[in-house]
């Protein structure tokens, strides 16, 4: 009987669900709880996290713009370009100077502040 009796009450997050469907039509759709929490905070409403994700998810509002991705990382592409013919056959001394010679190409990524970048590595075996 007790949630039947909280039917004819009214709803105590009136105010906060109206301002949250603002904050989330301003921005199109592209704030998540996380963010519409900080807007709130900007406009001087302190609102636990957890309700606001509540009242998002009732309000069916989803963040669209900023969702993980749904397949992981893979960098296998294939078969791309010519494959040479193994000439060398894993025999590598030789009586001859200069008649073998091979390379060994490696690319490591790295990360730094300004920007993204590669360093190439050449060496004569």
């Amino acid at each position: 009987m007790y949630w039947q009796k909280r039917f004819n009450d009214s709803n105590q997050d009136e105010e906060i669900e109206k301002i949250i469907q603002d904050i989330v039509d301003k921005h199109n759709g592209n704030y998540g709880y996380r963010r519409i929490d900080m807007e709130m905070r900007k406009r001087g409403y302190i609102v636990n996290h957890k309700k606001i994700l509540r009242i998002t998810n009732k309000l069916c509002i989803i963040c669209t713009s900023y969702t993980r991705k749904s397949r992981e990382y893979s960098t296998y592409k294939g078969r791309i370009g010519k494959i040479s013919k193994n000439l060398v056959n894993r025999r590598f001394h030789t009586s001859i100077p200069h008649q073998k010679l091979t390379t060994d190409t490696s690319e490591f990524k790295y990360y730094t502040t300004d920007s993204n970048g590669k360093i190439t590595i050449r060496k004569l075996i």
